[in-house]
């Protein structure tokens, strides 16, 4: 095994810290035009973080322009890290949130799309610190690794296996042969998204700043609002939730598809298996959660600060499949106190935290496709018993699925399965009871946002002691790069040069 590149690694890394540092001066410019008093900290923090990344590339210039796919494991998992540390910078600086344990915690929470968040009133955070938190979604959600993959080529770096460590799902679909295009065609469309969803959120009634910041956070599938009510506080405006109900459906969607819809294959877009599932999901899973809803829960106790509205059969209807795809895509907006629908709906929603959306998505969690060619295994495996000698195939869009992949998805599920497990015990051994413990793991694993017990809609994770804290920062790191991009760092042979 070739030794590893480790100044093409520090470049890359500067690069990421180069583009971030970018992004923040967005910020500075919001925290400028509302005045709100912390653009120089905002700006200090762009600075530090720009000077930083243009010092790593500058010593690194004189590098092996060749990537291979361990180096593309360990620029994923430590530019998350990076992204991270200076990312943190500018809720430090401007004292919006002081320690470092809490800043790093919303700060891995926002570019892993989670949605956690550990800010008691979000409402009296300066503007410009509250687009940063928004922004940090939305690098997240598609991936900083894909917008440096569009920009390598400039470098002479191919970013083929930066690619494939970061590409969300079982396998990485491309649509065009350059890698470098693909990427440029999922920012093109995951930008277009973000700006219909503020026009339309803004045509809506919502003011044009909590319009943006929602749109940021939709498309990333990532949840964090600029309310402390969450989107529960337009509960009297139904059209705006309808509007977020829209983009979070297309934000779990494989954004292949919306490539394919928008050339006008829709052929391809309406054939494929796991879009099909993933609607059918969404629309049993409402109508479910709705009945109930409607015939059990008590309304008083299903809203947040605000009553529901339209009657009850509409508002059931619009907060279940509100909260059914705010959990399936693990976006994790709230637009009710779903633990609090009867027993039933909170063991419900706890196991829609386990679904995820879909593969090619900026959702968390095991994701659709997963799902759907597990079971597919599951049903050949009686065959197969009954019919030893015969060669029986899973299938997938009309195509045999090879063996590895199954054992790969197979692999991928004992592995999700024992790092909740492990998880929850480590929360546990924390002081927390059985249901914060268990609610926190699967929503940090699964990106998802708010859990239950302590962890409920109505709370938040700053009561979790600091070690829990790191801990579910952890959880929400290997969960959105789908374990294995970071657990395989853990392992003794992965470092070795031979």
């Amino acid at each position: 095994m070739p030794k590893l590149n480790y100044k093409i690694i520090i470049h890359i890394m500067g690069l990421l810290l180069l583009c971030n540092g970018g992004f923040m001066l967005l910020a500075t410019l919001v925290s400028f035009i509302y005045a709100d008093g912390v653009t120089v900290q905002i700006m200090a923090a762009s600075l530090a973080t720009m000077i930083v990344g243009v010092i790593m590339m500058f010593i690194t210039r004189e590098h092996k322009k060749a990537l291979d796919k361990r180096e593309g494991y360990i620029v994923v998992s430590f530019g998350w890290i990076f992204m991270s540390l200076s990312g943190m910078l500018p809720y430090l600086i401007s004292e919006a949130i002081p320690t470092v344990t809490n800043a790093f915690f919303e700060t891995m929470s926002g570019y892993t799309t989670t949605g956690a968040s550990i800010l008691n009133d979000i409402e009296i955070v300066p503007k410009g610190i509250l687009f940063w938190r928004s922004l940090t979604h939305w690098i997240g959600g598609m991936g900083i690794i894909v917008l440096a993959v569009a920009i390598l080529p400039l470098l002479g770096i191919g970013g083929m296996q930066l690619f494939a460590a970061e590409a969300p799902g079982p396998s990485a679909d491309k649509l065009h042969p350059r890698i470098t295009d693909t990427a440029k065609r999922l920012w093109l469309i995951y930008f277009g998204y973000t700006a219909a969803q503020t026009l339309f959120l803004k045509l809506a009634g919502m003011d044009f700043f909590d319009a943006i910041n929602h749109a940021l956070s939709t498309l990333s599938t990532g949840g964090f609002s600029t309310k402390n009510a969450s989107v529960a506080y337009w509960n009297d405006q139904p059209l705006i939730q309808y509007i977020i109900i829209l983009f979070m459906f297309l934000a779990g969607m494989n954004f292949i598809l919306s490539y394919f819809a928008f050339k006008g294959n829709f052929r391809k877009f309406l054939k494929d298996e796991e879009f099909k599932l993933y609607s059918f999901f969404t629309v049993s899973f409402t109508l479910i959660a709705a009945v109930i809803i409607y015939l059990k829960a008590d309304p008083s106790m299903s809203v947040i600060d605000h009553p529901m509205v339209l009657g009850e059969g509409e508002s059931a209807f619009r907060h279940a499949l509100f909260q059914v795809l705010a959990v399936v895509t693990t976006t994790g907006f709230v637009s009710a106190d779903f633990t609090v629908w009867t027993p039933f709906l909170k063991i419900f929603f706890f196991g829609l935290m386990f679904l995820g959306g879909s593969a090619g998505s900026t959702s968390g969690g095991m994701k659709v496709v997963r799902h759907l060619i597990t079971i597919r295994n599951g049903i050949m495996e009686f065959k197969r018993t009954l019919h030893p000698r015969a060669v029986l195939p899973v299938r997938y869009n009309d195509r045999a699925i090879s063996k590895e992949i199954v054992f790969n998805i197979l692999g991928f599920f004992i592995l999700y399965m024992l790092a909740f497990i492990i998880g929850s015990l480590v929360l546990g051994t924390m002081g927390l009871d059985f249901e914060t413990a268990i609610g926190g793991a699967a929503s940090s694993l699964g990106n998802v946002g708010p859990a239950f017990g302590k962890l409920s809609p109505v709370n938040n994770f700053d009561v979790l002691p600091d070690a829990g804290k790191w801990w579910c920062s952890f959880l929400m790191l290997i969960g959105r790069l789908e374990l294995f991009t970071v657990l395989i760092l853990l392992t003794p042979f992965f470092w070795r040069n031979r």
